[in-house]
Parts: structure tokens; sequence; C-alpha cells
């Protein structure tokens, strides 16, 4: 059985509650409920940690694949270094990101979610996975060898070149030759 990458599992956590962090805080400022500045809080946190989390991080299988248009984002995230490359800081920057949020109630349920991808986070990191950006990869054709001048005229199973019989177009000036010598009739 493969090791689990935590790492994948936080991620998603993180973007999903970075979105309701952002919608809870839309509804308590469009509200002007009471402390409606927590509300304008859970707003920019909730970018901050969708801008954070949006770009996905390459797995040690390899096998990742990337958000629609999440390049940019993976170049300012990977600017930013050993800061956003560590899980332990993103640990503990969830973690005090979504304390304000609790003060109100349009914006707990995205604290509450921030504060579950902290704690996958933190168990990332204690089992030392890191994030690592997705890049386009370079890709060199490679020349097709000098054997390989033309495909196959003939659908598989070919017989080996020995086997094969020779076309009269491809055979210049050569006469069928029968491999059974013919002697004289035995009457």
């Amino acid at each position: 059985m493969g090791k689990i990458e935590w790492a994948m599992w936080a991620n998603e956590q993180a973007l999903a509650s970075g979105l309701i962090l952002l919608t809870g805080g839309i509804v308590g400022v469009a509200g002007q409920f009471a402390g409606w500045q927590f509300a304008a809080y859970g707003v920019a946190a909730g970018v901050f940690v969708c801008l954070l989390e949006y770009p996905r991080g390459r797995r040690a299988k390899g096998t990742s694949v990337e958000r629609t248009g999440q390049y940019c984002l993976t170049v300012c995230v990977k600017a930013f270094g050993p800061i956003t490359r560590n899980y332990y800081v993103r640990a503990f920057l969830h973690a005090a990101l979504c304390v304000p949020g609790g003060f109100m109630l349009a914006t707990v349920l995205g604290c509450v979610c921030l504060g579950i991808a902290s704690l996958i986070y933190l168990l990332a990191a204690i089992r030392g996975e890191q994030w690592l950006p997705i890049l386009p990869k370079t890709e060199t054709r490679e020349k097709p060898r000098e054997s390989i001048k033309e495909p196959p005229q003939n659908p598989p199973p070919r017989p080996p070149a020995d086997l094969r019989r020779k076309r009269l177009e491809d055979v210049e000036g050569a006469a069928y030759v029968n491999p059974i010598p013919v002697t004289g009739s035995e009457d």
C-alpha cells in the first residue's frame, strides 16, 4: 500500500476553507452584522488563503495535475521560497488566520475548516513533506532512428523480415525460384 501524501488533502481543505471564509465574510459585510469588521477581515483572509493555496504542489510520485491557470500563482508562491514551501509555516499561518474569524457567526464555518487544514498541514510537516512547484516540462522530441524510415505497410501480426514474401516490384530482375527441386516424372 502506498504512502498517503497529507499535503494534497491539506491543500484541498485549505482552498475550500478559504472560499467558505470569503463567502461568510461577504455575507457578514453585506448584511452589516454586528462586528462586521471581523467579516471584512474574513474577506481579506479568504482571498489570501485562496491565492496561497490555488497552486497545487507536485506529488512525490510525479503524477500531479495542475489546476487551470495556476502557473502565474505558482511563480508568485515559489518566489517566497522557504516561507511558502515549508508546511510548518503554512500550518501556523492558517492557525493564526482562523482565530479572528471565530468571533462572528458568518465566518465561523470557514475558520473551523481552516483550523482543520492547519492540523493536516502540521501532520504533513511532521511526516517530512514540503511544497514543490509544478512547472511546465521542456519537452525535447527525439528524432526517429535511421532504421525507422517508413511505417509498416502490413497490419499485425507481421512475419519476420526473412520469411515475408517478396513483391515483384521490390525484387529487381529476379525471377521466382522454386525451393522444391523439380525432378523427372515418375511413372
